[in-house]
């Protein structure tokens, strides 16, 4: 049951606020459009003075967000991206006083789709397949989508700007010199609802990275090496890399534990970053920052993406929206000692 503080947290207010309003003090002078909105919210909620009254704290299934995750508990430790989505998720949730939980791990064979009806709303963290969105959505179809990079506009979306970082950084490269330019990164893939993973080539930067190449003119120096997302498979296509004639002289690589792999890969070569070889990755860890030369990587705020999730269910959850919105989460290229201009080394 919906309490005045629930109310509060939603409207924006204070509790003290949303008692006055609703009790009609006539002598409280507040802003209309404020007062029209706790009234239009508490009304949404179903707000009783005495139902609230037995118990204040108690805040019912349609006040909890389920979140499914691309990752179990243990694996997800070795993703830091979709841990701060999560984390963010919660926190944002908790502001408000929403509950969250965790109803399942999109790998999970038998999932409990039923109970899913009983939440107000749902944010799926990762990529499940057309088919799979489509029968959750029968259970709870106040679904939004973080990190799904779906053209179809069904359900809200929280995307990052992934395609034109990927642009940025080819444009900043051939700038200082660079034009054989190759791609490094793992495979995209979505999970079915029982649980399978569909593998997929089309992966956002991938595809980018091919678009600019094909723009530019330089289709003859496309090279693009997709696997595991992991620095093993970053130190064998960075050997490969190395030994190539005319060999690259800069490397876009999908993810910073990929590029480990690859800097490792240089080394062993006896090659130099970035005198031999330029890098530059995506997720801006904290190893990035420590690595010889330092990492240039693109910072993308995970934890803000799982606010804007809470903000965009909220909504749902009170249903002031009815229309999907997709939201590009701007990212932040940070260029560091891994970059050469080659214009100046000729």
């Amino acid at each position: 049951m919906a309490s005045m503080r629930d109310i509060a947290k939603l409207a924006g207010v204070s509790v003290a606020s949303v008692s006055r309003i609703l009790n009609h003090d006539e002598s409280f002078s507040i802003n209309e459009n404020t007062r029209r909105r706790v009234i239009e919210i508490a009304n949404q909620l179903n707000y009783s003075k005495e139902k609230s009254s037995l118990n204040t704290r108690d805040v019912g299934d349609e006040h909890t967000i389920a979140i499914i995750t691309r990752h179990d508990i243990e694996s997800e430790r070795n993703d830091p991206y979709f841990t701060m989505i999560r984390t963010g998720i919660e926190k944002e949730a908790a502001k408000w006083r929403l509950k969250t939980i965790r109803a399942f791990s999109m790998r999970e064979p038998n999932k409990d789709l039923n109970q899913l009806a009983k939440y107000g709303a749902v944010i799926i963290i990762g990529e499940m397949t057309r088919e799979a969105l489509k029968e959750i959505s029968q259970y709870n179809s106040n679904i939004i989508l973080v990190d799904n990079y779906s053209d179809e506009m069904v359900f809200d979306c929280i995307q990052t700007d992934f395609a034109q970082k990927t642009h940025q950084i080819l444009s900043i490269l051939k700038k200082k010199g660079h034009e054989n330019i190759a791609f490094v990164g793992g495979v995209a893939s979505r999970v079915t609802i029982s649980g399978e993973v569909v593998y997929d080539a089309h992966e956002v930067r991938a595809e980018n990275y091919k678009q600019w190449m094909l723009l530019n003119k330089l289709d003859q120096y496309m090279h693009v090496f997709q696997g595991k997302w992991s620095p093993t498979t970053g130190l064998e296509f960075g050997k490969q890399i190395s030994r190539m004639d005319p060999m690259p002289t800069a490397i876009v690589v999908a993810s910073d534990p990929m590029a480990v792999g690859i800097y490792k890969a240089i080394n062993e070569e006896g090659l130099s970053i970035p005198e031999d070889i330029s890098v530059v990755s995506f997720d801006d860890i904290e190893i990035a920052q420590f690595m010889t030369p330092t990492l240039s990587s693109v910072k993308m705020k995970a934890e803000e993406m799982g606010q804007i999730a809470v903000e965009l269910a909220k909504n749902k959850i009170l249903g002031v929206r009815t229309m999907p919105i997709k939201v590009i989460c701007g990212s932040e290229l940070i260029l560091r000692e891994s970059i050469s201009d080659k214009k100046d080394q000729l």
